[in-house]
């Protein structure tokens, strides 16, 4: 998720994987697999010369019950489980299940209500909290992979929609082009190429969705970016590159280091009279990318610009998880009068191992 350290703390709100389970229709697709749970149990066990409706009763009795008893405890907790990380609340709404289960089975032997030709015994117990783990864990994978794959759905709609409105802002192209019109008399050559950078920009925002480019290929792409901001900003535009250490292919979705920078001009640079730094710094080391961009931040003059970063923030951060997995993450932090992006990522480089992700 996205933290902010330092002066200012925030979190941005992340989809939880587990779904509202009080819901008719996740009730109703639970009962339904408890129901071919039982059906599972029952016909696993040897059958006798008729066939045992008694022990079946029984069975998807008890079963129900943990399941139902199960989705309402979830259900109440899962505002509190949001919080907390997704294999840990994995693993809580395992023993949450598990709990549930072992009490059920010493309830019915309290009472003697597990039937004839039940189990009896310690193994019974082992029985019946090893099948609601497994299964549990089952769900919840399966949950988890829901989510996931909504995520980056959503993440890549969002992505497309945002690039293509980031590049279309009529304030960006009409100074771009106010700036290229200034350039023509004075340095045609100039013009020219800034021409050629506007079109690449636009080239990179019709892509397809989820496009994962070479570490050089992004660089190149937002220095593209950063020349037709300079025709503006002119000298107020200070920039620090220190990303030698970087192999040239490390895979990064497209478009991820570019919003960072336009971030960075709008909140930190635009604002400023005197204008100032903005410092991109990246490293790859162990398998791990590690991104950081920086710049000035006067919490007055920032005010005064409106429309803010937290949402394409989100969207870049919920790309990278999409795409790299849970290792992946996005921290903000304001400290010392300077405003700091920083993203890591594990990942492969593209040709020189494995593969992209």
């Amino acid at each position: 998720m996205i933290r902010r350290r330092g002066d200012v703390k925030a979190r941005v709100p992340r989809e939880f994987f587990l779904p509202q389970l009080c819901e008719p229709q996740a009730l109703l697709m639970l009962v339904l697999l408890a129901e071919l749970l039982v059906l599972v149990l029952v016909l696993s066990e040897p059958m006798a010369v008729g066939f045992n409706w008694v022990r079946l009763a029984l069975t998807s009795l008890f079963v129900q019950w943990i399941v139902l008893l199960s989705a309402a405890l979830l259900c109440q907790a899962r505002p509190w489980l949001a919080r907390l990380h997704p294999g840990s609340a994995g693993a809580l709404c395992c023993l949450i299940v598990v709990s549930l289960a072992l009490a059920g089975t010493a309830i019915t032997d309290h009472y003697h209500l597990s039937g004839p030709g039940a189990v009896e015994g310690v193994y019974r117990y082992l029985r019946h909290g090893l099948i609601a783990a497994i299964m549990s864990a089952l769900l919840l994978r399966y949950f988890y992979l829901q989510s996931q794959w909504r995520r980056q759905q959503r993440a890549e709609l969002q992505a497309r929609l945002e690039a293509l409105q980031a590049r279309i802002k009529p304030h960006f192209l009409f100074n771009s082009l106010n700036s290229i019109a200034s350039l023509i008399v004075m340095a045609p050559d100039k013009a020219e190429q800034a021409v050629l950078d506007l079109s690449s920009l636009f080239r990179a925002s019709l892509r397809a969705p989820g496009t994962v480019v070479s570490w050089a290929d992004e660089v190149a792409l937002s220095k593209r970016y950063l020349s037709i901001e300079h025709y503006r900003l002119g000298e107020r535009l200070q920039l620090q590159w220190r990303i030698d250490d970087v192999p040239d292919d490390v895979p990064i979705p497209q478009l991820t280091l570019q919003p960072l920078l336009e971030n960075a001009l709008i909140h930190g640079i635009a604002p400023r009279k005197e204008g100032g730094q903005v410092s991109i710094e990246a490293k790859y080391d162990g398998g791990v990318f590690v991104l950081s961009v920086s710049n000035p931040y006067d919490e007055a003059a920032s005010a005064q610009v409106s429309g803010g970063t937290r949402q394409a923030l989100a969207n870049i951060e919920a790309r990278l998880g999409a795409l790299f997995g849970p290792g992946a993450g996005l921290t903000v932090e304001r400290r010392d009068g300077r405003h700091s992006t920083c993203l890591r990522y594990p990942c492969a480089r593209l040709t020189q191992e494995s593969g992209p992700l």
